[in-house]
């Protein structure tokens, strides 16, 4: 495979689907950018395996996703797949959401000894002493919960709490509990008749807006919730 290529890859019904991209152009759309998919994909076929050029066969291409025109598989891989990074890419990836998180826990989190924002030098610094695995396509917010536990021996930092009470329609409530969790502690929890999920949820003040905002996209804007305190 050429240097100048890289693979966007997904799994669907228990088969594995391929296609060759551009590097740089597959990035940025997956990061929002709006290309055309047919500038973004080297050659223009889906392979069950890149790397040996095996081609997936028709009926597979149309069982798993309704087509067999390459471009729209293609747009379908890119989209809810999986993009190999090149090595450059995702250690600046790494290093800007690295950056974020610094600058979110600075504003968000306090030393309880004086009441001040910890600088940002000092979360750096703090950061560096402790194993943290940074996901460059996972949300600031979302990571940053997981950061400030890790960094909390080694020093005192505190991000004030709130409770949030929360109901989630039935059809969006399976997909969007384990997004719950990922924001705060539920700390008290019912399924409801009609399949809806309510309960309550403690959760750092400064991720609430985040949480609504991601939140409100799983459930098209129907999550209803209250801050108790």
């Amino acid at each position: 495979m050429s240097s100048k290529f890289t693979t966007a890859r997904i799994t669907v019904g228990g088969e594995h689907f391929e296609i060759l991209v551009k590097p740089d152009l597959a990035l940025d759309y997956k990061m929002g950018k709006d290309i055309a998919v047919s500038q973004i994909v080297a050659i223009e076929e889906i392979y069950s395996d890149a790397n040996k050029g095996t081609r997936a066969s028709t009926d597979k291409l149309q069982k798993n996703f309704g087509t067999i025109e390459s471009i729209k598989v293609a747009e379908e891989i890119i989209k809810r797949g999986e993009l190999q990074l090149t090595t450059e890419q995702r250690r600046q990836l790494v290093e800007d959401k690295r950056k974020q998180i610094i600058s979110f826990v600075s504003r968000n989190c306090l030393d309880p000894r004086s009441g001040a924002p910890h600088p940002p030098l000092r979360i750096e610094q703090a950061m560096s002493q402790v194993r943290i695995s940074i996901d460059p396509f996972k949300s600031v917010e979302e990571q940053s919960k997981s950061v400030i536990d890790l960094l909390r021996p080694i020093i005192p930092i505190k991000m004030e709490q709130m409770q949030v009470a929360v109901k989630i329609p039935a059809e969006y409530a399976p997909r969007a509990y384990g997004t719950l969790k990922n924001f705060g502690v539920i700390t008290k929890e019912s399924w409801q008749s009609d399949g809806s999920w309510a309960g309550m949820l403690e959760m750092p003040a400064g991720l609430y807006g985040p949480f609504i905002e991601k939140l409100g996209k799983l459930t098209q804007g129907t999550i209803q919730s209250k801050v108790i305190k």
